[in-house]
């Protein structure tokens, strides 16, 4: 009886232990079903994370420059220095709080923010600090935490400082991202170009913790940037620059622009905006109006050199000559409206020629009148306002919705520029068709892109049409030419250079309707010499306090950069010098 009790408990025993086994058997096969088949490639991947290291590859970005079209040398405008970031491999860390603690005393953040950035698993490169000091960098290398790494990045540097900076722009921080980008002018223009993309590097790992490079097991490399060559001359560029502060701040004006172009090809040959601001230190600026480039940007009412655009649309479907005759009566009743001549003076008869020289509003009318409204309208479509002109930097439309209504008094004040808007990139543009035998080129800056790989992305000019006829424009050139030697153009002139312009005084519409007292924008725009148009340029000085019209604040200016630019290519006189202007 004892033996069969015996007997029974063994084999009591041996089931159970059989049964555990079973049980424990089965377990670990589902656990490898589970690890294998069901998560076997997150597995995987977590084996692999504890046998290799993760490197992000940061491309470097391209340069930005300017070059003298005279001696060819090159000015670097935006380039790269080298500067330190430190950031953590989270499934490198063994102490993610301490670690987190340290880190925040040396580089005075929040150490919430940092065990939360750290303790990801599902990151592999967390940048913590970027730009850090020797100081900093001394102090996190001598904590030796596991998971803290340092590597270095290109911090983007700007050698001219101020020169060209709201064209140039800036690169820094969008919103809350994390990786830099440009934010302004060029730099946010040809962000896609000019960043390149990251790479990454997944190396082996030895058993003392260092690299195995022979065993790199994936990755891809970075591609830099593309080098940007700028159409600008740098020489000109200098001198617009000097003369456009030395103008508004003479005349104590709130700001200006200069823009200089081939009327040939399109090319810019310089961009000046006045304030400036270093883009080195563009943090401490604390209007950011001041990032605008203005020359692109600054949509205003135009108005007197704006004439220049509707005599050229009445000449052109030869609906009047620069001999035709009006009588001006000092006013023109419209719709209500009492629109009067800037001088407030009857005139008599005037020709077309005289409508200019003496910049009359009701000859402005006139004119546009010979077309008519849509004829007007066509004409303003053809020379690109209301719409971009496809220049390389973020600009303005301009805006021609007043006109929409086809309502008369609007079409009326437009054909002397105002109640509409231009930038005075499009005035540049248009006035560039003038001297240009009435062929329209695209704006552009950008001489050429060079790549990584030596592929060079060159930008040819491109005509956009015939606007107006050659023999249309040589007329109003001639027209052009009278204003500066006999009307308001004067001090644009040039001694013994054939110079054609026309003078813009313009009122600044405020909010709610109507127009501000004591505040105007002068222009200046014009081009030469007028035989062989070497240059087309437009001087912008916005609310002079000193004197109220055109002639004395743009018109000087514009004279003084003439003189250097005639100067510079070396342009002979093609007139006595001491002859009358």
């Amino acid at each position: 009886m004892a033996n069969k009790r015996t007997t029974s408990s063994f084999n009591f025993r041996s089931s159970l232990v059989t049964a555990f086994l079973f049980l424990a058997f089965a377990m670990i096969v589902f656990r490898l079903f589970n690890l294998q088949i069901l998560h076997g490639k997150q597995a995987r991947v977590e084996a692999d994370l504890q046998h290799s290291i993760y490197k992000k590859l940061m491309p470097s970005r391209g340069q930005i420059k300017l070059v003298d079209s005279i001696s060819k040398d090159t000015l670097p405008l935006a380039v790269n220095t080298k500067s330190f970031l430190v950031y953590a491999v989270p499934q490198d860390i063994l102490n993610p709080k301490l670690s987190a603690s340290a880190l925040a005393q040396v580089l005075a953040l929040d150490p919430k923010d940092l065990l939360e950035k750290i303790s990801n698993p599902d990151k592999k490169y967390v940048p913590l600090k970027k730009a850090l000091s020797d100081q900093e960098q001394k102090q996190i290398a001598e904590l030796k935490l596991p998971g803290i790494y340092f590597d270095s990045e290109n911090t983007r540097f700007y050698p001219g400082n101020n020169l060209l900076s709201q064209v140039v722009g800036f690169v820094g921080f969008k919103d809350k991202s994390t990786q830099k980008s440009g934010l302004y002018g060029l730099e946010k223009f040809f962000e896609h170009d000019l960043a390149g993309s990251p790479g990454e590097l997944v190396a082996e790992k030895d058993t003392s913790g260092g690299v195995i490079f022979a065993a790199s097991s994936g990755g891809k490399p970075a591609v830099d940037g593309a080098d940007l060559i700028l159409t600008v001359d740098k020489t000109l560029e200098f001198q617009a620059e000097s003369i456009l502060k030395d103008s508004v701040v003479k005349n104590g004006a709130d700001s200006g622009s200069i823009i200089i172009a081939d009327p040939k090809t399109g090319a810019v040959l310089a961009m000046a905006n006045y304030p400036d601001f270093n883009p080195n230190e563009f943090n401490k600026v604390t209007d950011p109006s001041m990032f605008s480039n203005i020359a692109t940007l600054g949509n205003y009412e135009p108005g007197s050199v704006f004439k220049a655009i509707t005599m050229a649309a009445a000449l052109d479907v030869e609906k009047l000559t620069p001999e035709t005759t009006y009588i001006d009566t000092g006013s023109v009743e419209v719709d209500g409206y009492k629109i009067q001549n800037s001088d407030h003076k009857a005139h008599g008869q005037q020709t077309m020629v005289q409508v200019l020289d003496e910049s009359l509003n009701t000859g402005a009318i006139f004119a546009k009148e010979q077309i008519g409204n849509e004829g007007f309208y066509k004409y303003l479509q053809k020379f690109g306002f209301g719409k971009a002109t496809g220049i390389e930097l973020p600009e303005g439309k301009g805006n021609l919705d007043g006109l929409k209504a086809k309502i008369k008094v609007d079409y009326d004040t437009a054909s002397f520029g105002q109640g509409i808007s231009v930038t005075p990139i499009q005035l540049v543009q248009a006035y560039a068709a003038l001297a240009n035998q009435g062929k329209m080129m695209k704006p552009y800056i950008v001489q050429s892109k060079i790549f990584p790989d030596g592929k060079i992305e060159n930008t040819n000019p491109r005509e956009l049409g015939q606007v107006i006829s050659s023999k249309t424009a040589n007329i109003l050139s001639a027209m052009l030419v009278s204003v500066v030697e006999n009307g308001h153009g004067k001090r644009a002139g040039v001694p013994g250079y054939y110079i054609a312009g026309k003078t813009g005084t313009a009122q600044v519409p405020k909010k709610g309707g109507g127009y501000e007292e004591n505040n105007n924008i002068g222009s200046f725009v014009g081009f030469g010499p007028v035989e062989d148009p070497r240059f087309v340029m437009l001087v912008r000085i916005d609310h002079p306090r000193d004197v109220p019209f055109a002639e004395s604040t743009a018109a000087p200016a514009w004279g003084a950069m003439a003189q250097l630019i005639l100067n510079y290519y070396h342009i002979a006189p093609t007139r006595e010098i001491n002859s009358t202007k």
